[in-house]
């Protein structure tokens, strides 16, 4: 019986597989290729290195030479990877229009399958990569026309590798990826996160009252403003002192609980303002902390020196089911009902979720709870009520009011405004140059104001989960390399920490960001400039220096002596931009979020990406939940991992090393306790207990 069942499910699968076959045999050949030319390519740039360390003399020679060579190779793996293809109808403007017809439904055509991509691939390797940035900036025509500006935000990408030609095929490139298309599906509303079947609409949580947004017939802008107007009530009942604690005190103290875009997005904004003088005013004798990692070392120095009675919890959790966040929200619920009894959960602890079964039986009143939608992706979210309500129960909702039309105006200015004079869109598809074309792996986001500390590491968040993927939308696999490393810090910090490295190793396209009047300004008697022109001189130099670099001939010039001239020369011709702001405000926080979110928007567009999934993060969520049932096993019995219990040799072995490297921890019948009461020891201390 059994076995006609499964011979009966076989033939059903080989009947629908099929018509898959003669793709998984190319696939399977492409990929037997690409091993073997992956181990060419390898065995090549051993011998690359090798020549150049024989030659120190004639380095910057070799390495160029080096560059050319392996520019070839992978210019030459790229078109057997597009021939194995058959390059689908790409010999033809039928394959561009294919591809843009196709591109928000999904369909099988790669961008790099279309005329215009090899046109800037030829237009490289025969101008550009001819050409040295201390020439091309020093063409006062060419500087004159990289320069754009929206609303006060303005760019000069003059040093970036590019030409008036270069600019022109890039948009040429955006044209035959649909990208105008596919902007007006996500401001119309349509389901462009295909994998989910959602729409994708976080511009709709800062569109004014009078906008019409719709997803499935329905205009989403009123129950946006419905969220809002309970925001700004609830925070100014708050902070007025109407609504109180548990024993009358007001509540002067919000601890945010979320993870991901729940915690990176909000950080990102609390950190830009908190300096500012109206926001700081706005803030005085108020605290926002944000508790994002289940370690409970982040516990502890979040609640540290919080007194309960004048604490208010936000608990941020669509779901109210992400394992991290409920499991923190868990502990500090038992730190509320430990000082103030079970009955102060209702008035010190509130939710952002969309489960209001699941926040009632949490203790939450669901009248305390504000809601947000699917169409709004997690590390999107900044302007929904994950970031708009603490940041109004700190700042007040005037200033977060702000920030939301500094975010629409960006908004606006990428949907309306013509290829060539759109902000967002052309950095996205020098971000695309760079990557796809230049071979660029990471980019750095320098800004030159410490309260821009927390941007890059949520832009690392946006760019990375959104186009962090190896195939398209269709689900095709990429022939061509995507998404960047991101990472950066503020201003001369970074000099002093991996400038060395962007000077003179590996080439990385930098983001330099620079405000005109500081949040903070201090000018000592007797000095050249003011701190914040000290800081600003470095923004202006640092730019240059990666652009022009410093040749063997100025350095003997110099007098250097001939052994130091390798290690002195700077190369150059490493590509940058930079930004301006007039200052630094709730604003101009506001554009510079949304300028970034398009930006990683237009390059999802153009590589044929979905940007607004993030499959890749489900895997590890998964197998750590099977750790968590092995875990609780051998700690209530006492016992260690075993190769029956089905992890590698490895994993057990470090599972084990860690059950027998702590205190002794029994776990008692599932009930809530807090970490003193369950491990006994000096070294546990509760959390107010640091100093």
């Amino acid at each position: 019986m059994d076995d006609a069942r499964n011979a009966k499910t076989m033939a059903s699968r080989d009947e629908r597989s099929t018509d898959r076959l003669t793709t998984t045999t190319t696939t399977t050949t492409i990929g037997i290729a690409r091993v073997s030319r992956e181990r060419k390519t390898r065995s090549g740039r051993v011998k690359d290195r090798l020549a150049m360390r024989a030659t120190p003399a004639s380095a910057q020679a070799a390495a160029t030479a080096v560059k050319v060579r392996r520019r070839r190779r992978d210019a030459a793996t790229r078109d057997e990877r597009t021939d194995a293809r058959g390059r689908r109808d790409a010999e033809t403007d039928e394959g561009a229009t294919r591809w843009t017809r196709m591109g928000t439904q999904g369909g099988t055509a790669l961008i790099s399958t279309t005329a215009e991509w090899r046109a800037l691939k030829e237009h490289f390797a025969n101008e550009i990569d001819k050409t040295h940035l201390r020439d091309l900036i020093a063409d006062a025509k060419r500087c004159e026309e990289l320069v754009i500006e929206s609303d006060g935000v303005y760019c000069d990408f003059a040093r970036q590798r590019v030409t008036h030609d270069t600019m022109t095929k890039l948009y040429d490139l955006a044209r035959a990826a649909g990208v105008k298309e596919k902007i007006n599906a996500m401001f119309n509303g349509e389901a462009i996160n295909s994998t989910e079947n959602r729409a994708v609409l976080h511009v709709a949580t800062r569109a004014p009252k009078d906008k019409v947004i719709n997803v499935d017939g329905k205009n989403v802008v009123p129950d946006v403003h419905d969220v809002l107007d309970k925001i700004k009530d609830f925070s100014e009942r708050v902070r007025n002192g109407e609504w109180v604690g548990e024993t009358g005190k007001p509540l002067k103290d919000v601890v945010a609980i979320g993870i991901g875009g729940s915690f990176l997005g909000p950080l990102f904004v609390h950190t830009s303002l908190r300096t500012n003088p109206e926001a700081a005013d706005e803030a005085r004798g108020r605290q926002l902390r944000f508790l994002a990692n289940v370690d409970p070392v982040d516990v502890a120095r979040s609640l540290n020196g919080l007194d309960p009675e004048t604490t208010l919890v936000i608990v941020v959790s669509k779901t109210f089911t992400t394992a991290e966040t409920m499991l923190n929200a868990r502990t500090v619920r038992a730190w509320i009902r430990a000082s103030l009894g079970e009955a102060a959960v209702s008035k010190h602890m509130v939710a952002i979720s969309t489960n209001l079964k699941l926040v009632e039986e949490f203790g939450i009143d669901p009248d305390n709870a504000f809601a947000f939608w699917d169409w709004v992706g997690g590390r999107y979210s900044v302007c929904s009520a994950v970031g708009m309500l603490p940041l109004s129960l700190q700042y007040g909702y005037d200033t977060m009011e702000q920030f939301l039309k500094g975010a629409w105006s960006m908004d606006q200015h990428f949907a309306n405004a013509p290829f060539e004079k759109n902000l967002p869109l052309t950095l996205g598809m020098l971000s695309v140059w760079n990557v796809s074309f230049l071979d660029c792996p990471a980019r750095a986001i320098l800004p030159y104001t410490q309260a821009l500390a927390k941007l890059a590491p949520h832009i690392q968040q946006v760019a990375m989960e959104s186009n962090g993927k190896g195939v398209a939308i269709d689900g095709t696999p990429l022939d061509y390399e995507t998404g960047e490393i991101d990472f950066g810090e503020p201003g001369t910090n970074g000099q002093h920490s991996f400038y060395q490295l962007i000077h003179q190793g590996r080439t990385i396209p930098c983001d330099f960001i620079g405000i005109i009047k500081s949040q903070q300004s201090v000018y000592l008697k007797g000095e050249i400039v003011s701190n914040h022109d000290e800081l600003m001189c470095n923004f202006f130099a640092q730019a240059d220096a990666l652009a022009v670099g410093k040749s063997a001939i100025e350095l003997r010039a110099e007098s250097c002596p001939d052994a130091l001239i390798p290690h002195k020369t700077f190369t150059g011709n490493r590509p940058s931009l930079s930004i301006l702001l007039p200052e630094l405000n709730a604003y101009t926080t506001g554009q510079l979020l949304s300028l970034y979110e398009h930006r990683v928007a237009t390059q999802g567009f153009v590589w044929g990406l979905n940007s607004f999934d993030q499959w890749g993060v489900e895997l590890g969520k998964v197998l750590a939940s099977r750790v968590r049932t092995s875990m609780n096993s051998k700690r209530t019995k006492g016992e260690i991992m075993t190769p029956g219990d089905g992890f590698n040799p490895s994993t057990t072995a470090l599972l084990n090393r860690y059950l027998a490297g702590k205190a002794k921890l029994i776990y008692p019948e599932p009930k809530d306790v807090f970490p003193c009461d369950l491990i006994d020891g000096d070294e546990c201390r509760p959390p107010t207990s640091y100093v």
